[in-house]
């Protein structure tokens, strides 16, 4: 059977999610900064990562459902991250075909409590 390797310093995830690594400028703790990303990403850029997500998103939850928030590796913690930004542009993706909220409020008129 073929042992799971450990994370060098290059390696951001676990396996079986390393080819997220190329998107791990979506691993952001603050919902502030994932809206931020959103709102200054070209749709390409949200497309390649939600196409990327999504497949793998039924294996992320229960990945992440069997640690605490409180003692989650730190591997965990950025895939976390990603996938709360995944979240975030899901719709933007799958409704609104541009990265901001058709018809919305501005994101600047919301202030969040971090």
């Amino acid at each position: 059977m073929e042992q799971e390797r450990t994370t060098t310093s290059q390696e951001i995830l676990t396996a079986p999610f390393r080819n997220l690594e190329p998107f791990s400028a979506w691993a952001l703790a603050k919902e502030s900064e994932r809206i931020h990303k959103r709102l200054s990403s070209p749709m390409e850029e949200l497309r390649a990562f939600y196409d990327v997500m999504l497949p793998q998103i039924e294996t992320i939850v229960p990945y992440l459902n069997q640690f605490s928030l409180e003692s989650m590796p730190e591997e965990a913690r950025r895939l976390l991250f990603l996938t709360l930004s995944f979240v975030e542009i899901t719709s933007a993706v799958e409704l609104y075909g541009q990265p901001g909220v058709i018809n919305g409020f501005d994101p600047a008129r919301f202030l969040s409590v971090e």
